[in-house]
């Protein structure tokens, strides 16, 4: 197969330190979308993989699924774009496109997901967005609406969907109802503008009293639960409809679930290293439902880049330089970033061609 020289940043080895690095590309055919990255979000997914936390990262690996750019080439099938359009490549390039999943545009459910960096795929393996361009097939290239900043709009590409799709499908979405977000980072800060866009009622859950006035003050949240006050946690027993729990580190389900009214809705987007303890008693005597969500598919992410185009939604993001993402990875290991890093691949990466 065909293929054109790329430059980007990889890992080599489970130290996790990112440096320059050459490799190919394949060529665009016929149903391929070839965009130059202006922008690239990273992601925790990108740090555990680099780290080789979850055990199958195979080196050299450059990261960077959350990817906004410029189309530059279409191949002779390809309709739905063309050159100079502003688009997205998120979590996956490609899947099976046959099995029940694909067929309801679920993508994100198929057993045979390709994804955008250390996946085999025609007989080599993907490379993700921290590099100065890449090739996919049209079915996983997203359009950007025009009034939808690429560089904070990235991060929507996981973050966004990722807590889109549960408050969607769950039915988190009617207004005046009480929305409870469970942890305040990437995903978390999104999830609580979603919320406000749906017409809810927003609580942010946290351990941490220094995120009170953040999510009040910046990000619009009602009201503020610090989860680590028994008497708050107490106080708001059985006042909220709907939970999306956001939370990455082993913590109580319990908690959560007294906070819930009868009926109510607990989804977890967050992966703990751990099992979690699942209490029954609460699920019976509530008739509450705990349930979880992968990101969503291709055509439900189309419909939250346009969701977040007509209610003027984008991460709150800090923009880094392609030479500053080892410090960012250090700093995105302790909770320190407000609330996504992006890369400023296209006027940062240049100047590291020649390393």
């Amino acid at each position: 197969m065909a293929s054109s020289n790329a430059f980007g940043w990889a890992a080599t080895d489970a130290s996790g330190h990112l440096s320059p690095f050459h490799f190919t590309r394949r060529e665009n055919e016929a149903d391929d979308v070839t965009l130059k990255i202006l922008y690239c979000g990273v992601c925790h997914s990108d740090l555990h993989t680099v780290k080789n936390d979850w055990g199958f990262t195979t080196y050299p690996v450059v990261p960077g699924h959350e990817i906004a750019g410029i189309v530059t080439k279409v191949g002779s099938n390809v309709t739905k774009f063309k050159e100079g359009d502003r688009v997205g490549v998120g979590v996956i390039v490609d899947s099976c496109k046959e099995c029940e999943s694909c067929q309801q545009d679920l993508e994100s459910y198929c057993p045979k997901p390709v994804f955008t960096y250390n996946a085999p795929y025609k007989g080599a393996r993907t490379q993700g967005g921290y590099s100065n361009f890449v090739v996919v097939h049209q079915r996983y290239v997203l359009q950007f609406p025009n009034n939808l900043p690429l560089d904070a709009g990235a991060p929507l590409l996981c973050a966004g969907i990722t807590v889109y799709s549960p408050m969607k499908y769950y039915g988190m979405t009617e207004p005046g109802k009480h929305l409870g977000v469970a942890g305040l980072g990437g995903l978390g800060h999104v999830a609580i503008k979603f919320g406000k866009a749906f017409g809810l009622k927003v609580t942010v859950i946290s351990s941490s009293p220094s995120k009170e006035s953040e999510a009040i003050d910046v990000l619009g949240a009602d009201s503020f639960l610090l989860s680590s006050d028994p008497e708050q946690m107490k106080a708001a027993t059985g006042t909220m409809d709907y939970i999306i729990d956001t939370i990455s580190a082993v913590h109580s389900l319990v908690s959560l679930l007294g906070l819930l009214k009868l009926n109510g809705k607990l989804v977890t987007v967050g992966l703990p290293s751990k099992p979690l303890q699942l209490p029954i008693f609460p699920l019976v005597l509530g008739r509450k439902l705990i349930g979880g969500s992968n990101f969503g598919g291709l055509k439900e992410t189309q419909e939250m880049l346009d969701f977040c185009g007509k209610h003027n939604i984008a991460a709150n993001i800090e923009l880094i330089k392609m030479d500053e993402i080892n410090t960012a990875m250090e700093r995105l290991s302790k909770a320190d970033v407000k609330y996504r890093f992006v890369i400023d691949v296209a006027n940062s990466l240049s100047s590291t061609s020649n390393i």
